[in-house]
């Protein structure tokens, strides 16, 4: 470790001592105790470092910067700042970038968010897309303690001006708070700065109802349509109410005619419970025509393929545009099932149970047929008492 009188221009002809690739050449009594440059064979960079001892007495080096970075003059005000600190203070530079280190990226804290999420959440392939496309470009390779709330929010509004929509954007924020909370849950981070983020909480719900006229053609379209099999599905969902992964994934061994029940596998329920289907005749109608039973495990499995349906949204395109509701989509079937049995007088409680509902509050969206139903009702007694107010005349 040759000392010499280190000075601006000579620091672009510094070469390793002959016979070595590395030499440091260390700053002389007139300068900074500990600083030093690194000159490295066959590399044109050159770096300062400052020498010091720890609390326990081992030596260590910190990186000042490259010499195209600082000037000397800065390296010996940068070197002699942290001497003080350290001498002072007990601070200690390595320790800090060590502890830096340990902390996790964003992409590391995703692989222990998997294994803790994927056996618990039915929507974490959702999950995966939302941090592979829209969180991970940005957050990836950034340590969770540096990221902040302002950098959140710029990446909402960023996503936002993309076109991405409003709900999606909550979803990605939602998903990055979900994270970092169970990383203050498992003593990775000291706080949330996703905790209150504000979204933009977009009321998004979109929902269609049948009316008679309209019931009354998709019916006809469906009787007669071509894609039998797909039209039945159709049907199906129509008279049970229940979702297009339920009626896909239903096997005929949980279909109990004597007692006209469907009983819907917890591994197929949206609540993650498994959960009774009343079958009307209507349903049985369905299940009488499919052709499937004692041939297939599953209800409606495609003929062709002899395997089960996975998704018919293309066919169904075909079927409302026949129907002439374009704006009709695959869950509103749900939702005129729901409509009808309101209007039948049903309670909400009953709705809840028809559609397997884990909370009251997601069938309270109906509550307006239910007012309407009621008004009905109100309507004809006042018909009563106008007619016999009339004879009393």
């Amino acid at each position: 470790m040759p000392v010499v009188q280190l000075t601006q221009s000579m620091l672009q002809t510094l070469q390793p001592m002959i016979g070595r690739s590395r030499s440091e050449y260390c700053d002389d009594a007139n300068g900074v105790p500990g600083l030093y440059v690194l000159v490295s064979a066959g590399s044109p960079i050159k770096t300062y470092y400052l020498r010091y001892k720890d609390s326990t007495g081992k030596t260590c080096h910190q990186k000042l910067g490259r010499t195209t970075e600082l000037t000397l003059a800065d390296a010996r005000k940068q070197a002699k700042t942290l001497k003080a600190e350290i001498t002072a203070n007990g601070r200690d530079p390595r320790a800090e970038v060590k502890a830096q280190k340990a902390v996790l990226t964003m992409d590391e804290l995703w692989k222990e968010y998997e294994s803790f999420a994927k056996p618990r959440k039915r929507s974490f392939v959702r999950d995966e897309q939302i941090f592979r496309l829209q969180v991970q470009p940005t957050f990836g390779k950034v340590r969770i303690n540096l990221i902040t709330r302002q950098q959140i929010q710029t990446l909402m509004a960023k996503l936002t001006k993309t076109g991405l929509a409003a709900a999606s954007v909550d979803h990605v924020a939602k998903l990055i708070r979900r994270m970092l909370g169970l990383a203050v849950q498992w003593d990775k981070l000291d706080r949330n700065p996703a905790s209150r983020i504000e979204l933009f909480n977009v009321d998004n719900q979109v929902e269609h109802y049948l009316d008679d006229a309209q019931l009354q053609r998709l019916v006809s379209v469906l009787k007669d349509y071509p894609a039998k099999e797909v039209a039945l599905i159709c049907m199906f969902l129509l008279a049970t109410g229940c979702r297009v992964n339920e009626a896909l994934t239903a096997e005929w061994k949980l279909i109990d005619r004597s007692s006209r029940l469907w009983r819907v596998a917890a591994s197929n329920s949206k609540s993650g419970k498994s959960r009774a289907v009343p079958l009307s005749d209507a349903a049985l109608d369905v299940l009488d025509q499919i052709g499937t039973e004692g041939k297939f495990d599953y209800v409606f499995t495609n003929p062709d393929t002899k395997l089960p349906y996975t998704h018919i949204r293309h066919t169904w395109d075909r079927i409302r545009e026949k129907a002439g509701m374009p704006w009709l989509r695959l869950h509103d079937l749900r939702h005129s099932f729901a409509s009808m049995l309101v209007n039948a007088g049903c309670s909400l409680f009953v709705v809840q149970q028809a559609l397997g509902h884990a909370d009251s509050r997601v069938t309270q969206r109906y509550s307006h047929l239910s007012s309407k139903t009621l008004q009905d009702a109100a309507n004809s007694a006042s018909i009563k008492i106008q007619e016999a107010m009339q004879r009393g005349v």
